[in-house]
């Protein structure tokens, strides 16, 4: 981000007071800013802070009459890219039906560079049919979105309409400016749990969220490749520009990688797939007994092992798989490495991978192991959509 010119824009939600640390991290990352707040934001964050902050006052009103020219259009050319969070309900219906009545919408109209929205607003607001059409068409216009994710709601409720993290936010942001890499590839990654039922009402699963095989989707997505997401059961939103399938159980997620085997490039099985199953689906519900209940289970095929041995002595395409344990945890990741013939392993503790939106690991390759510092799922995936693109240097797009 060293020397990236962005504007800022701060819509009016509870959520704008995390525009002020989105701005702190920015300015650290190297970032140039320029700050416009619309009336609304103004009403929860006051400018002066902003112009404490970047050592410049922020673009509030279209009519003042100490901005030289048109600010909007100044700062459309400027601008490499332009932010916007929180982004509402209203600031995204507006945008998507060409509205340019205030300082924030103008310089959104005169955007030359990539434009990128963090939603914020309560479930129903991001649910309803309108917000969703909106988003599609902001989308097909070609603008990125990050969140919004699910959690702690101003109303005091929980749900998916929380904006994400400005470090979430800065790292798509940075994505959105860093290298195509990755166009002309196809990458194929699985992310969250797999369920293995039991009966019409339980099932074997377990707590993976999703959040690190969907960050190197949308990662993969915005350095260029073509991205078939093969997702497990979750609530988590559809990356942008990621194709999505949604599967239930570990044979279900093997077939539909085993669809996707021909073209990629890469596959990342970032998926927590169950390793056994039930030998038999109960048809009704299970009834509690009086005594003990056996069950008996049968192993799921191991997935990443079966690409490793279909690629055989080959390099193409690149595999990497993701070693969650609970011990032992850098030594079981070369194992895995040898046992799998994979090219990379992404090893972490369990205390440390679920549930978060950050994560803690260290990859571990023929070369070696890397310990990474903790960092956010996105800055983990782009670190290993790195070794993946280094891998691929020798091999033609298109291959």
């Amino acid at each position: 981000m060293q020397g990236r010119r962005v504007v800022v824009g701060i819509g009016g939600g509870i959520a704008a007071y995390k525009g002020i640390f989105l701005v702190r991290e920015l300015l650290r990352r190297g970032a140039e800013l320029r700050v416009v707040l619309t009336d609304a934001a103004a009403r929860f964050v006051g400018p002066v802070t902003f112009a404490g902050i970047t050592g410049r006052p922020p673009i509030t009103d279209l009519w003042d009459p100490t901005y030289a020219g048109e600010v909007h259009v100044e700062l459309g050319d400027w601008a490499e890219a332009m932010v916007v969070a929180p982004a509402t309900m209203n600031l995204l219906a507006r945008t998507a039906n060409g509205h340019g009545d205030d300082a924030l919408l103008a310089t959104l109209s005169c955007a030359r560079g990539p434009v990128l929205f963090a939603p914020a607003m309560h479930t129903r607001m991001w649910e309803r049919p309108s917000t969703q059409r909106n988003v599609a068409h902001l989308r097909e216009a070609g603008a990125a979105f990050v969140g919004p994710v699910e959690g702690p709601l101003a109303s005091g409720e929980s749900g998916v309409g929380r904006m994400a993290e400005p470090t979430e936010i800065a790292d798509a942001l940075a994505a959105l400016l860093g290298p195509r890499d990755l166009a002309g590839r196809r990458v194929v990654v699985s992310a969250g749990p797999t369920h293995e039922d039991l009966d019409p009402v339980r099932y074997l699963g377990n707590r993976s969220t999703g959040r690190m095989g969907f960050a190197i989707a949308e990662a993969a997505a915005a350095r260029g490749a073509r991205v078939t997401l093969v997702a497990g059961p979750t609530a988590l939103p559809s990356p942008s520009g990621v194709e999505r399938v949604d599967i239930r159980s570990a044979r279900e997620l093997e077939a539909a990688i085993d669809r996707a085997w021909a073209e990629a490039d890469a596959v990342v099985m970032a998926a927590a797939v169950a390793d056994y199953r039930p030998a038999e689906r109960a048809p009704g519900k299970i009834k509690k007994g009086e005594g003990p209940l056996t069950l008996e289970l049968v192993r799921n095929p191991d997935v990443l092992a079966g690409l490793g041995a279909r690629r055989g002595d080959a390099t193409h395409p690149v595999l990497v798989g993701f070693a969650l344990e609970t011990e032992d945890v850098v030594a079981r990741a070369r194992g895995k490495l040898e046992k799998k013939r994979v090219d990379l392993v992404v090893a972490n503790h369990a205390d440390d991978g679920f549930g978060g939106r950050e994560n803690l690991v260290t990859l571990v390759d023929a070369a070696g192991a890397e310990a990474l510092p903790r960092m956010s799922k996105r800055a983990v995936a782009d670190r290993l959509l790195d070794r993946v693109v280094a891998r691929l240097a020798d091999v033609p797009a298109g291959t």
